[in-house]
């Protein structure tokens, strides 16, 4: 059955009046007092300054069996447990920590640091890496990649990123990049001693090898004098004649001056490049060449 109009309007209206009423009860709900304190409350808090930075397990709920059990879990991978401890336990720590046992005269604990677990975890980073650039570059490109990698500063990121900041235990606070580095490395060897090399070498190709994404090896790689280094190879490949050519110049008497230079051999091109004198144009072509010959690299078996 239908509602008739008049019927309808009144309780439209009816229903509107509510809804007013509502809103204003709403507002009044909040009482004056209540701004003026925030405010108070929010300018006492701005003039004490942040509160100091204090490590993770130093709060109430900090639970480090099931940190560390999360950890493995996060990472999609296996640890043994006894192992994954040990990688994150500092020496200096343990030392420490059986010093002050022996001062109060209680049992020595027996912790084992990752001492042992970074060196084996540094050979097989060091192994994953070469392995990979082998296959694609020469041993040069190949030593600036791994010097590139295996940098504290590389590393350190990489542990920080996958959770080892919170879980390391060490004396210093906060964590320095050398701890958080030594860390990664022994968490690598405690993976494969937990598992097997293969998947140990996975996890250094998932989480450090990747950090090459998106980033090209010749920027990586800069040799100190490219066409000194450029003739060294076209020497072992029985070239030893190269003409630089003068393409194209612009500006010559300004500060935008442009030069354009062409590496010849027997009348090919090896490489070509821009520059605001001469030398420096003859550089970036030398890059260029060398850039092109190692496209063609075929890796010696």
């Amino acid at each position: 059955m239908s509602l008739c109009r008049p019927t309808f309007s009144l309780l439209r209206k009816c229903i509107g009046q509510n809804l007013y009423n509502l809103r204003l009860s709403d507002s009044r709900s909040i009482k004056r007092w209540v701004s003026p304190t925030l405010r108070e409350l929010k300018r006492r808090r701005d003039r004490i300054g942040p509160e100091p930075e204090r490590p993770r397990s130093s709060f109430l709920e900090w639970n480090y069996e099931a940190e560390v059990y999360a950890f493995g879990k996060r990472l999609g991978e296996e640890f043994d447990k006894n192992l994954l401890k040990r990688a994150l336990i500092q020496r200096e720590y343990a030392n420490k920590q059986e010093f002050a046992a022996r001062e109060k005269g209680l049992p020595t604990p027996e912790m084992l640091h990752n001492y042992e677990l970074i060196q084996e975890g540094s050979k097989i980073i060091s192994k994953v890496i070469i392995d990979e650039y082998e296959k694609l570059y020469p041993q040069d490109i190949v030593k600036a990649v791994h010097e590139y990698l295996t940098t504290e500063d590389m590393l350190s990121h990489v542990g920080k990123h996958i959770g080892l900041k919170d879980l390391v235990l060490t004396n210093e606070f906060p964590v320095v990049n050398e701890t958080l580095s030594n860390t990664f490395k022994a968490v690598v060897a405690a993976l494969k001693q937990s598992q097997n090399l293969e998947r140990a070498e996975l996890f250094v190709k998932d989480f450090l090898l990747s950090q090459m994404n998106g980033k090209d090896v010749y920027e990586i790689w800069d040799p100190k004098n490219p066409y000194e280094y450029l003739m060294k190879l076209l020497n072992d490949k029985g070239i030893s004649e190269v003409e630089p050519r003068l393409c194209n110049q612009s500006a010559v008497n300004t500060i935008l001056a442009n030069y354009q230079i062409g590496l010849y051999s027997n009348k090919k091109l090896l490489g070509i490049g821009w520059g605001e004198n001469v030398e420096v144009a003859k550089e970036t072509a030398a890059i260029d060449a060398i850039q092109r010959l190692f496209r063609n690299y075929v890796p010696k078996q």
